[in-house]
């Protein structure tokens, strides 16, 4: 056997159309139980259960109880990376849902990426932060980071850098956008904007699922704020 991380039991793991279906359903980064993400995933209760317990062994979900009821989660932000990342290769290699309808489009403008924004506005974003020069390439800090400019901008629209800057998590990070097929802002930063934007009531989460509705004041909103050279 080579040695070195086994991405053939993680590959397996996520290569279950039933799991991959669970995967999907808490990339919007709520708390579901393993009745509702039955229904996600169009298996019985008693499949699921099997399901979520390869999937915690796996170390890709975590779980919690509250009362009778247990709620499952991403095991982190990396693993949420991941999902999207490998949305991104079926996106550009064709192998797509057959199923299509008036939420395809929504899902596209803005969505959740388990804690941080995705779709079309998400990667303006990114590119107005890049482009006006407030994000470069970093070796020591995973790939990305904030320039001086960069720090003075996202201080002036209300996020706080220094709790950022404390915490273990990657401040900046490149996510590869499924839809999009470029990049959006994950990482501290990528949350703290989509809490701040959330906040403003820019944005409106949709109960359950991932899609993100923006407010026309929002979106002037962000445009201005995130113009792209």
């Amino acid at each position: 056997m080579k040695d070195g991380p086994d991405i053939a039991r993680i590959g397996a793991l996520m290569g279950d159309p039933a799991r991959a279906n669970i995967l999907s359903a808490l990339l919007s980064g709520k708390a579901l139980t393993a009745t509702e993400l039955a229904t996600e995933a169009g298996i019985t209760g008693q499949t699921a259960s099997s399901h979520l317990k390869k999937l915690m062994e796996g170390g890709l979900l975590t779980q919690a109880k509250q009362g009778r009821h247990r709620y499952f989660t991403l095991a982190g932000p990396e693993v949420g990376a991941v999902l999207e990342a490998v949305m991104g290769l079926a996106a550009r290699k064709g192998h797509l849902r057959t199923r299509t309808g008036p939420r395809d489009p929504q899902m596209r403008a803005a969505r959740v990426c388990y804690d941080h924004l995705a779709g079309d506005m998400a990667v303006r974003i990114f590119d107005s932060l890049q482009k006006r020069g407030f994000l470069a390439v970093s070796t020591d800090k995973g790939g990305l980071a904030l320039t001086a400019d960069g720090e003075g901008f996202v201080s002036g629209i209300g996020i706080d850098l220094g709790a950022l800057t404390a915490s273990r998590r990657p401040m900046c990070r490149a996510c590869l956008d499924w839809s999009e097929r470029r990049n959006h802002l994950a990482g501290g930063l990528g949350a703290a904007l989509l809490t701040r934007f959330t906040e403003s009531g820019w944005l409106r989460r949709e109960p359950a699922g991932r899609i993100v509705h923006i407010s026309p004041k929002g979106e002037a909103e962000l445009k201005k704020l995130f113009p792209v050279p």
